[in-house]
């Protein structure tokens, strides 16, 4: 079985990138249940020394066309996965980009302990990514900065600005039809607590 469906039109140099792990903190302590919000790419959701590393107990993978497996860290830690796909253009709803949003104020909320059955599991970061970490995870994340820390980023365009820097990407990502499906969410209040 394939675990991921990745495009073979990939530009150079987003292959580049795409062949190695990228990990970015996006920001601190977002509530109880998660340390650090993480900003990354389909390598690092993978790469268990590096998410070992920097704390990550969690991945919430925003693609439908890669599937991460199991990973055990080295002190025995179970990588939680979570998984909302979208497509990385048109075609998604706005109600699944706000479950994204919702996840992460979940997750955030407390942490949910496992039962002496689960696998073994612990508090840590949450990396949120898809396959490049450019467009839907990028998207995802200015849209709960701007929503869950206004006073830091009052609108989507300050989000996004700080994680482009933070991703060292320019205007072109998030692709257009992510930025207007945020925009949506933000016009329909989807995401008001």
């Amino acid at each position: 079985m394939t675990r991921h469906a990745l495009p073979t039109d990939t530009p150079a140099h987003e292959a580049r990138e795409d062949a190695r792990p990228l990990l970015y903190p996006a920001t601190e302590a977002p509530g109880p249940g998660l340390g650090t919000l993480w900003l990354g790419n389909l390598p690092a959701a993978e790469d268990a020394q590096a998410l070992h590393k920097n704390g990550i107990t969690a991945t919430l993978n925003l693609a439908m066309n890669i599937f991460p497996g199991p990973l055990v860290l080295s002190d025995g830690t179970q990588v939680r996965r979570y998984q909302i796909g979208m497509i990385d253009g048109a075609g998604n709803a706005p109600q699944t980009l706000a479950a994204a949003v919702q996840l992460i104020d979940g997750l955030a909320a407390g942490y949910t302990p496992g039962k002496p059955h689960y696998p073994a599991h612990r508090p840590g970061g949450l990396l949120v990514h898809c396959r490049g970490g450019r467009s839907r995870s990028v998207t995802v994340l200015a849209l709960w900065l701007h929503l869950r820390r206004p006073a830091t980023y009052p609108d989507l365009a300050t989000a996004l600005a700080h994680l482009r820097a933070l991703r060292g990407t320019d205007d072109t990502y998030p692709l257009p039809p992510m930025l207007a499906l945020a925009q949506e969410v933000l016009d329909r209040g989807l995401c008001v607590r």
